[in-house]
């Protein structure tokens, strides 16, 4: 993946080295509810890659409810930053991103919002309680931010062997995604729905949400291509190759030696591949409708 040189996004918080805020231990605080610890447990499992929210895994399981919100504390964002190859690299990629969807939303007469993408070290505030290094990059749609620690791109290189750049892109563009259905109100759909479903039909929404996450970020890798250039050989096969690697089956697979269908909350790795690589062949993100399709 070709990204040196290119343009970095201003919309980045960087919070590492001045601490996250206060609060307990890792994990989430939701909404003054009691969360076991096999239920944390089991909910960073699930989202550990692309995860909309963990806290709303962690609620889901633990019998409804909103994470509270929280006053996140932050150092000053325009203080220096640190400007290593990773930070340069997450800036660079959520300018790709901005540079591709506000020109989808520019053509359906509406203005893209970008989110703001929040770099932190161990643990942090966030309005959806507070997140941890330990569950992975995740988007709060309550603030509406991005949130990864850069030690997930080691984790993702050295457990799962997919650290190439273009695989970590994937996991920024999937983030985004969760964001651009905030912003078009699919997420907020699928919370009332939820709200009033079983646990099966809430996790088969779950489903539907994350695929169609994955579709955006071939959606987002099509349009880049297009305007940068920016493949290189064997690009696509890493980002395949991380969905294949994050699906639920695998992943219950090594963690339980068994397959669950039912508890899914992010799609089969067949399925996690196929949207991606949809959203990337159509380049059109009226070709990710995941929840009228009749095959997943």
């Amino acid at each position: 993946m070709k990204w040196e040189g290119d343009r970095e996004s201003n919309n980045v918080e960087d919070l590492r080295g001045g601490g996250g805020g206060g609060g307990g231990g890792g994990g989430f605080n939701i909404g003054g509810k009691g969360v076991g610890l096999g239920t944390i447990a089991i909910a960073l499992v699930a989202s550990l890659f692309f995860g909309v929210d963990p806290g709303t895994v962690i609620g889901m399981m633990g019998g409804g409810g909103s994470p509270a919100p929280q006053v996140q504390q932050q150092r000053d964002p325009n203080a220096p930053q640190a400007e290593d190859r990773d930070a340069r690299f997450v800036r660079t990629v959520l300018g790709y991103t901005e540079d591709a969807w506000t020109p989808i939303f520019a053509s359906q007469g509406s203005t893209y919002k970008a989110p703001k993408l929040v770099m932190f070290e161990g643990r942090v505030q966030t309005a959806c309680g507070t997140g941890s290094a330990a569950s992975g990059p995740f988007y709060c749609p309550g603030d509406q931010k991005v949130y990864i620690d850069l030690s997930f791109f080691r984790l993702m290189q050295d457990r799962f062997k997919v650290g190439s750049d273009f695989a970590r892109a994937y996991v920024i563009a999937h983030e985004v995604g969760h964001h651009v259905q905030k912003l078009v109100g699919v997420s907020d759909q699928v919370n009332k729905a939820q709200a009033q479903a079983s646990e099966t039909e809430g996790n088969a929404l779950s489903v539907r949400l994350e695929l169609q996450a994955d579709c955006f970020a071939g959606v987002w890798a099509n349009k880049t291509q297009q305007k940068e250039a920016f493949l290189e050989e064997g690009d696509i096969e890493s980002a395949l190759a991380t969905a294949t690697a994050i699906g639920d089956d695998t992943l219950q697979r090594q963690s339980r030696g068994t397959v669950v269908p039912d508890s899914f909350t992010h799609g089969s790795s067949e399925q996690r591949v196929r949207w991606f690589k949809r959203g990337f062949d159509k380049g059109d993100p009226q070709q990710c409708n995941t929840f009228e399709a009749r095959q997943l």
